[in-house]
């Protein structure tokens, strides 16, 4: 389904991809501005409790990731440093968002709301070090030679459930729904994590047993 909206959105912003090419914009210095702007707009506006337009802007922002890849096959170019620097700078801004909304339960506003929101603090902390952690599980199982994709929260699903819910939440002064979002990820992650280490174990049993 996600993979849907991506090719629906790659259309809707190709003409701007193509503007920027011939503007002699590169793939990569999206990628950089990109990560920039979703960053710098999550730490920005989350801790502040502007949750609704802090969505807006970073979501502006998150289709550069769509662009940069488009503007890439259209060059007819792909390149290893290109691949590390966006799949790099993905996580740091995975992190920015988590970790803007993590600084938002440590302010005086959060407290008013929830009285002690340190359980939310913690479960964001989770959901930032756990989403990285899925994405390494894949990365150090592909380094190995073997596949680690899958599992029930890819990180496209994190992002566009958090952003989504926190949109929402922020709209219609309803944190509940950022907070059951907070949960929800949480555990999905985490048992996306143990899912990754079967999916690289059971790759390892027969050469194992080739071994015996």
């Amino acid at each position: 389904m996600l993979e849907r909206f991506r090719q629906f959105w790659t259309k809707v912003w190709a003409p701007l991809a193509d503007f920027l090419l011939r503007l002699g914009v590169t793939p990569n210095q999206v990628t950089v501005v990109g990560t920039i702007g979703v960053s710098a707009a999550a730490l920005w506006f989350f801790p502040r409790g502007q949750f609704f337009i802090g969505v807006m802007v970073v979501t502006a922002f998150v289709f550069s990731d769509l662009m940069d890849g488009y503007m890439a096959r259209k060059l007819g170019i792909s390149s290893k440093w290109g691949a590390f620097l966006d799949s790099t700078l993905d996580r740091v801004g995975d992190a920015a968002v988590f970790g803007g909304i993590l600084l938002y339960y440590t302010t005086s506003d959060a407290e008013a709301d929830l009285g002690d929101p340190r359980i939310y603090l913690y479960l964001s902390l989770a959901c930032l070090v756990l989403g990285n952690l899925t994405s390494y599980a894949r990365a150090r199982a592909e380094s190995l030679g073997m596949h680690a994709k899958g599992g029930i929260a890819e990180r496209s699903d994190r992002l566009v459930a958090i952003l989504v819910m926190t949109g929402f939440a922020g709209l219609l002064d309803l944190p509940i729904l950022r907070e059951l979002t907070l949960w929800a990820l949480a555990l999905a992650s985490l048992i996306t994590v143990f899912q990754r280490m079967v999916i690289v174990y059971r790759q390892t049993v027969p050469a194992a047993g080739t071994d015996a």
